[in-house]
């Protein structure tokens, strides 16, 4: 027997996979809000209710953005050209996911991160929905 957060991951899924035209308007939508962006609500809360999230004061969920891609090494300014000019690109060392929780953090310094999960992404960028808690508030 389905519960009823199986009916909402069963839309999230129908929304992500089946039809990308209407998934693609969040996308634009997203794209122009601030990189780290405070929400009232979860967007998937069937993901946020299994990490523990609960809707009552103490609790925050912000959507942060990541670009995608590589990093490129700074090409050398001075002396000779080396065969391999540096201009390659290279991946980073740290999970996108990791990248979105400090970014986070330093926005949000008094409240701690319950859990993070995979919202979207487009050509450019990888978008993730943090919870954090407020310590003083919610006794964990």
């Amino acid at each position: 027997m389905k519960n009823m957060y199986d009916y909402i991951n069963e839309t999230w899924n129908k929304y992500y996979k089946e039809k990308p035209e209407e998934y693609k308007q969040y996308l634009i939508k997203w794209r122009s809000e601030p990189r780290i962006f405070r929400i009232e609500k979860p967007t998937r809360l069937d993901r946020a209710r299994s990490l523990g999230y609960k809707e009552k004061q103490g609790y925050i969920v912000v959507r942060v953005r990541v670009s995608k891609g590589g990093m490129k090494i700074q090409r050398p300014s001075s002396g000779r050209r080396q065969k391999h000019a540096g201009s390659k690109l290279i991946s980073g060392q740290k999970p996108k996911e990791e990248i979105a929780l400090e970014r986070a953090q330093k926005e949000y310094v008094n409240l701690r991160p319950l859990g993070l999960y995979y919202l979207g992404e487009d050509g450019k960028y990888v978008w993730y929905e943090i919870i954090f808690y407020d310590p003083a508030i919610v006794k964990n």
